[in-house]
């Protein structure tokens, strides 16, 4: 037995390339909790950062897997057909409505790649328009459509070509009212059109309904309706990303459905299996059938058991835990306003579902990253896992699974605030040794 941490021997054998949020040493998972090494437990506000929507190892996912996996690993989804495979796409589709196919990837970012190559095979168009603060992935497509950190595509400049960025609504941040920072976000939009690529070159518009690593951003239903507008105008595909919005997460299957609009083009992954690896790229009926064989392929895209943990996740959201994720999310909302009221630092706290952010700037009205980085470290060490995001990454993201109680929620309030009342204390004593 080697007497080195997990940390360190990870160290010697893997880059420092994956920035870690912490060095736990996790022996197993349960439901909303986490219990490391040593035995501590800890309250998993982070998800696998929005994978296990329905808990970590749930007892019908982890039965469904191991029958499929008792009967069929792999075979090659381009090579044979098995259930799974099949019935969970038929499920899909029919919650879209029925009148959408889609393709299983591996990956969020593989699902946008897929995305991308789908909206410019079938449109026969070069460009794509994002918005600014997007996180859509890591691979190189997915990197250039990403706008919320420039160390995301620092190195690997030129990217894809033919995109151009947006500004995607914050009216936190402008002030404005939803009908002002909708026309603002608008006019950008416009001047793109205008200044650098006609309407009628471009490919799609690709967008996460709710903005994740940008910050947990909830937009205007107007903007999200006006976008659908000018897509159908123009013959542009509209993408929606949903990769981190999708399966519950908002309290509805999918986030657009909050909004009242549907996407030509749909990625999904993270909560589509609980844990188990896969994606998919989603899609109108007319706009799937353009895409030729051999136009896209993979190797592992639809493994069987992924499918049928998938089958699982999504009859047992709809079997109660939607209502529980949009119930406890209103629940969350209330009693982190309420903790709000005693640290003038939280500024913001919005968000749909479970998906809620809570935002901190310090006393001259700018973001407070140090102080959501110490609340982390402090959360942490009381057992509550939280994550930040956001471009400056001054906002906590709370990504609770959708099973998750009110006394779930009672504890982490109590933790977020035992550790801001800690924080705020030990500012206010360095502040009266500075000022001796």
């Amino acid at each position: 037995m080697s007497d080195k941490t997990l940390y360190e021997r990870a160290n010697e054998v893997m880059p420092p390339v994956a920035k870690r949020v912490t060095e736990l040493e996790i022996e197993k998972g349960k439901g909303a909790y986490l219990w490391d090494k040593s035995g501590k437990k800890y309250l998993d506000f982070a998800s696998g950062i929005g994978v296990t929507n329905l808990g970590h190892n749930h007892p019908y996912i982890i039965e469904k897997a191991k029958e499929q996996m008792d009967k069929l690993v792999h075979a090659g989804h381009n090579v044979v057909y098995y259930d799974s495979y099949v019935e969970l796409a038929e499920k899909i589709c029919t919650v879209m409505g029925g009148d959408y196919k889609l393709y299983f990837a591996n990956s969020g970012a593989e699902a946008v790649e897929g995305a991308i190559k789908l909206a410019k095979w079938a449109t026969k168009r070069p460009g794509i328009i994002s918005f600014k603060r997007s996180f859509h992935g890591r691979t190189m497509g997915a990197a250039t459509v990403t706008a919320s950190n420039a160390q995301y595509r620092k190195e690997y400049e030129g990217l894809l070509p033919s995109v151009y960025y947006a500004e995607y609504p914050y009216t936190f941040r402008t002030g404005l009212s939803p009908k002002e920072e909708t026309e603002r976000c608008l006019t950008s939009l416009d001047e793109i059109f205008h200044y650098l690529i006609a309407p009628e070159k471009v490919a799609a518009i690709i967008m996460e309904p709710v903005q994740g690593e940008g910050g947990y951003i909830v937009p205007p239903a107007e903007f999200i309706k006006r976008i659908r507008e000018i897509c159908d105008e123009h013959g542009i595909m509209l993408i929606f990303d949903e990769v981190q919005t999708g399966f519950g997460r908002t309290g509805k299957m999918f986030a657009h459905e909050h909004f009242g609009v549907k996407p030509d083009i749909m990625s999904i992954a993270k909560g589509i299996a609980n844990g188990f690896p896969l994606s998919a790229i989603v899609g109108k009926q007319e706009v799937m059938d353009k895409w030729s064989s051999g136009a896209h392929g993979g190797t592992f895209g639809g493994n069987p058991i992924a499918c049928a943990a998938g089958l699982a996740v999504i009859e047992l959201l709809q079997d109660g835990w939607l209502e529980n994720a949009q119930n406890m999310g209103n629940y969350f909302m209330e009693q982190l306003k309420l903790c709000a009221t005693s640290y003038p630092s939280i500024k913001d706290i919005r968000g749909l579902g479970l998906m809620i952010g809570m935002e901190f700037l310090t006393e001259e009205g700018k973001p407070d990253s140090a102080m959501v980085s110490n609340l982390q470290a402090k959360a942490l060490e009381k057992g509550l896992l939280l994550l930040s995001c956001g471009v400056d990454k001054n906002v906590i993201r709370f990504i609770p699974p959708v099973i998750v109680t009110k006394s779930d929620i009672d504890l982490a309030i109590s933790i977020i605030n035992d550790s801001l009342k800690e924080l705020t204390l030990s500012s206010v004593n360095n502040l009266g040794k500075v000022s001796k």
